[in-house]
Parts: C-alpha cells; structure tokens; sequence
C-alpha cells in the first residue's frame, strides 16, 4: 500500500494459506497465550513456585521461538545449548545437528536466567521438565484465552512457528531446515495456493525480473551442464518448467559470475536479438535456442514489428523484427511460431541470496 493505493506488488506470504490439517496460532491468539504465561510466571510467590515456573516458561519460550520438538528442548544440557558465537540454539544430535538462530531478545533474557542464581543449582538439567507437566500447564494457559487443547500444546507451537517464518518471507528449505524436517513434504502443508494464487505469483515475478533489465525475454533456472575451452564456454540451463537453453559466454564470465552445476540464474535476451519462423516448414538454422509458441499480438509499424508469443508453460516471449518481414510472415494472433535465437545473444546474471 502506497499513499492510501495499492501498490500492485503481491506478495507471497500476505495470502498463503494453510492446510485445515494443520493446528496453529493466528498472531493475536499467540499473543493472548504469551501474555497468559507471562501472567502465570510472575504470579508465582513461593520460591519453589518461582523456579518452576520459571523453568516451564523457559521452555515454552524456546519451543515458541525456535519450531523445536518438545523432546528436543527437554533434553538440552542448558551449558552447552548455545553456540558461543551468537545467539543461536544447537539442537539435534549426529547427522542430524542443525542450528537454529533466535532474536537478541530471546537469547539475552533466557541467558539471564540461566546464569543467574535461580538455576545456579540446576545448571545443566534446568530445561529437563515431566514433558506432561509441561502439557497440562499449556492447556491450563490456552483454556484462560478460549483456546483448544489441539491449538496450544506443543505441536501448534512448532507449526504455529513455521507458519510465522513462511509469513514473514522466510524460504520454506530453511523452515525444512529449522524445522528439522526431513523432506519438504512435511513443510509443504503449512503453505498452499490456489491456482489463482500460483499464476498471480508467476506473473508477478516476471514482471520484476523485467523491471531490472532492458531485456524483453527472462527465463529464471539452474545450470545443468558447462562445457569450457580456455577462450569460451557453454553454459546449458534448465528453467523452472524444464525448458532447456544454452548460452555462450567468455571463460572470464564464467569464473566471475562463479557459475557451476545447479547454480541458479536468470538468461536474459534482448528482443531485436530474437527471430520468429513459422512452424509450418521452419528451415535449418545455426541458432541452438529454438521456442515453439502461439502468438499473442503482433504490433508494428512500417519499420518494426513487435511480436509477443506465449510458450506452452506460458512464459512469453517477445521479438522485435523489421516490419518488412512481418508483413512477409504474415503473422496473426494464435498463429503457431517459433522463436530462435543464438545461444551468443543470451546474457546470463547469478541470483543472490
């Protein structure tokens, strides 16, 4: 939104939904259950009360914030738990070991409480809590906001943090990761669009990736072969719908761009560099990138012509020939073409993330 207008970006996370499989925490129901524990713990009186309910606090607050299991937290020696570097939870064991970052915030107050004088005595086992303790005092917080057993307990709190990250722009591979998921099968429930919604993504996107470069035609994928001399290289690249192309660039673009196997980029190509044939009888050419299509619309002048066509995983792609052969051509709306151009006329830009 932009000055009281909408500012015709979509975004992602604003409109994902989530599996009704899925229990989780909308944000101002988590923020009732938090301030109910906060309200719990600094009710406690007796010391005995203030150091147990300190210590489920604790835990509650590092389930929140981290989408761990609850025998993951359970069973953390709190002296060793945090990576000395940062503010970052080492959970997991062998193989499966992973680091999970926390806010300032939330690794400066459990760290307080860890190293003050009321764990001084249990230094070590200050997490290990009866895990259905743990549970009842969760339902017993979630029953004084209105909420369901199956909305509080520690699995809605695991997803309830996917769901968090996935809104706040977070990957879903590093949620997988975060998670300490095995497959991204398991994290797919947590985020699912509609048709609608997948098309509107796309679309989208195109029209940013066109924004950064003069280049009409964009095609976003991963590197799938190189070949290299010492002068040149060839660079083959499968997009996201599995349309091949290949690219021809200089061994120093090669090494400067960093570009190996797997490694994701954007191809782009200027449309004057683009030619159009139809596929009625398409004779023999040296260009290696060859896209059948149907024509959207033809545009042109005496001079030039542009000529957009929709591929069959619906990219488009534009051309920009003389007017001259247009008219040659002949070309109409829904004709099927083909658009070839040289893999020395495809520019090649490394994604960063």
């Amino acid at each position: 939104m932009k000055d009281g207008k909408p500012s015709g970006k979509i975004c992602p996370r604003e409109f994902f939904r989530v599996s009704d499989q899925v229990r989780y925490l909308e944000p101002f129901q988590l923020r009732l259950l938090e301030e109910a524990f906060d309200a719990w713990r600094d009710a406690a009186k007796r010391s005995d009360s203030v150091l147990g309910r300190t210590r489920i606090w604790t835990v509650f607050q590092l389930l929140r914030h981290t989408g761990a299991r609850l025998g993951e937290i359970l069973s953390l020696d709190d002296t060793r738990c945090f990576d000395p570097s940062g503010p970052v939870l080492l959970l997991g064991r062998d193989e499966r070991k992973r680091r999970v970052p926390l806010s300032a915030e939330v690794f400066e107050t459990v760290s307080a409480i860890l190293e003050g004088p009321l764990a001084a005595r249990l230094r070590g086992t200050f997490l290990h809590i009866d895990p259905g303790y743990f549970r009842r005092t969760c339902y017993a917080r979630g029953k004084e906001c209105s909420l369901s057993k199956d909305q509080v307990g520690p699995n809605a709190l695991r997803n309830t943090r996917a769901v968090e990250m996935l809104r706040n722009g977070v990957p879903i591979t590093v949620v997988r990761d975060v998670l300490g998921q095995s497959s991204l099968d398991l994290t797919a429930g947590f985020q699912q669009f509609s048709e609608g919604d997948v098309q509107s993504i796309v679309n989208a996107a195109h029209r940013s990736m066109r924004k950064q470069t003069s280049a009409r035609n964009s095609f976003v994928g991963h590197v799938t072969d190189i070949r290299e001399d010492p002068i040149m290289a060839e660079v083959s690249m499968s997009t996201r719908t599995g349309l091949e192309l290949s690219a021809v660039i200089t061994s120093d673009s090669l090494h400067n761009l960093d570009l190996r196997k797997d490694s994701p980029l954007i191809a782009t190509v200027k449309a004057p560099l683009v030619n159009v044939l139809r596929v009625d009888d398409p004779p023999a050419g040296s260009a290696r990138n060859r896209l059948r299509a149907t024509i959207l619309r033809v545009t042109g002048s005496p001079v030039l012509t542009e000529v957009v066509g929709r591929l069959e995983d619906g990219t488009e792609v534009c051309a920009l020939i003389s007017g001259q052969s247009a008219k040659e051509l002949d070309l109409k709306t829904g004709d099927r073409v083909e658009f070839w151009f040289k893999a020395l006329s495809v520019v090649l830009n490394t994604i960063r993330t």
